[in-house]
């Protein structure tokens, strides 16, 4: 949601508005999909990673305008609160050595900015959800200094009309409230951008449903929050929950949350972007001034504004993007669904895993999704979300024979996915080399079992073992990761634990 915006209030004229802008410019998507308008195949993919600043004390620092203003590079933005930055990596074509080309690109971003950031004494961290933060910390006074995170708040605090309910049943439960939207700030994740034709659009985003819980299962690289441990990946259950325009009555009726996995496979594009507006009232009706079914009869591509914002305040896991570049209009599929970290080398593996992988289950003869119902689907990411690589999966029987069995995401992702995955990658071009590097870095969590969620429980119980209490213990796992993750070596050779004491003298 990168609009420029600026506070104010909206009245009922500017929802009406609004809400007939967004239908005109519904028709204009429909009639740009009937005339074949859209770009030609690109085969491109973009990465943006969220990222955390800390301190050397291991603690979150609020002090990202200052940050960016040293770094001063477009690639660097705003995120939602002032611990939080983001990085935006230009868009490459898949083949060859790119997911090599691509790491070095991160590697050489992340250590300028966190060059930058040292002289205000902070550092940058890529994690899931950093454990350090506290209630105190995720508050209205801690947004960033920025127009549109403001309206934002207010209009999703407005719409819900009381405080916020965080509860978190996992290893540990967390119970609590809060008057703002600020604690989704704690969630910062990977966003995996493919352009596809419109043609090609409804496979690859079931596919990538279909893919998200196995995702999750290996990256999974967020298992703390306040103190409290909860699911390996707690960053979809309080995004969800943190930004529910729903009171209780409202979830009681089914009313669908804003953040959602959602609830079929579609055939389309279109298909979402109709629910968008079907399900969802505006958060932010502004309007532009272009009319665009004026510009689509003068021959013109128009922005469908009002779309694209619109689609910007509804949080899928998989989110379809229209864009224009170069006067052509294009249709993304935005992964959501991965957390930062734990290194460049993790992100990287993650990222070839997943086009590797989406790329193979869009060209299955049999595809995946006319085998596994959308609620197994669904029940899928909930689980993997939950139980991260000990998760267990309903996935459909290989082979000829119909329906689903019950498998543990670890067989799966090593029997089944990996290969599809690397059957993708020589698809897209992608060379050996860079195949088997990183999609060995996956193999080898699963044969480890091991992953950055896995990493911080086992590092923090050690902590608590020697005698430190929970949030000594949680600042000295995070102080550790930072270190780990500054060497960049993948988290599966990582030793879990705090090292010993270096001896005086």
């Amino acid at each position: 949601m990168g609009e420029k915006v600026v506070a104010g209030q909206f009245d009922l004229s500017d929802r009406n508005r609004y809400r007939d802008k967004l239908r005109r410019c519904l028709t204009g998507l429909e009639r740009l999909l009937a005339e074949k308008r859209f770009d030609r195949p690109k085969n491109l993919m973009g990465l943006e990673i969220e990222l955390n600043l800390v301190g050397s004390d291991g603690l979150p620092r609020m002090l990202n305008a200052q940050v960016l203003e040293r770094i001063a590079s477009r690639d660097f933005q705003t995120e939602l609160a002032m611990f939080n930055l983001e990085v935006n990596i230009a868009p490459h074509r898949l083949g060859g050595r790119v997911f090599d080309r691509l790491a070095e690109e991160l590697r050489t971003s992340l250590a300028y900015a966190d060059r930058k950031a040292g002289e205000v004494d902070a550092g940058i961290a890529m994690i899931g959800i950093l454990p350090t933060l506290g209630r105190d910390d995720l508050v209205s006074s801690n947004l960033s200094d920025v127009d549109r995170y403001t309206l934002l708040n207010d209009q999703i605090v407005a719409a819900r009309g009381e405080d916020f309910a965080l509860d978190i049943d996992g290893v540990e439960h967390l119970v609590c409230t809060s008057k703002s939207i600020v604690p989704e700030a704690a969630c910062t994740s990977v966003q995996l951008h493919l352009q596809v034709t419109p043609d090609r659009f409804a496979d690859v985003w079931n596919a990538a449903q279909a893919a998200s819980a196995a995702q999750i299962a290996v990256g999974a690289n967020s298992p703390f929050l306040f103190g409290r441990e909860l699911w390996r990946e707690s960053r979809p259950p309080l995004f969800q929950q943190s930004t529910d325009t729903r009171p209780p009555e409202l979830q009681a009726q089914g009313v669908r949350p804003r953040t959602w996995f959602g609830e079929r496979w579609v055939s389309s594009a279109y298909d979402l972007f109709e629910e968008n507006l079907r399900y969802f009232p505006a958060l932010l009706p502004i309007c532009d001034e272009e009319d665009p079914l004026d510009v689509l009869a003068e021959g013109g591509v128009p922005k469908l504004a009002e779309l694209v914002l619109h689609n910007g305040t509804i949080y899928r896991w998989n989110r379809p993007v229209y864009d224009i570049a170069d006067g052509v209009p294009h249709l993304r599929v935005e992964n959501r669904v991965l957390p930062a970290g734990p290194t460049v080398t993790d992100v990287v593996a993650n990222a070839v895993f997943y086009y590797g992988l989406v790329r193979a289950l869009a060209e299955e003869p049999r595809p995946v999704w006319t085998r596994l119902p959308f609620e197994a689907a669904a029940a899928n990411f909930e689980a993997a979300c939950r139980y991260g690589i000990d998760a267990r999966f309903t996935w459909p029987r290989r082979g000829r024979h119909s329906g689903t069995a019950e498998t543990d995401a670890v067989t799966l992702v090593r029997e089944e996915l990996l290969p599809l995955a690397e059957a993708g990658l020589s698809a897209w071009g992608v060379e050996r080399a860079d195949r088997d590097l990183y999609l060995g870095v996956i193999e080898e969590r699963c044969r480890r079992r091991t992953n950055g969620a896995q990493w911080q429980a086992a590092t923090f119980h050690r902590a608590l073992e020697k005698g430190m209490d929970r949030e000594a213990a949680l600042a000295a796992t995070t102080r550790r990761y930072c270190e780990l993750m500054q060497l960049g070596e993948p988290v599966h050779t990582w030793p879990a634990g705090l090292p010993a004491p270096v001896p005086a003298g």
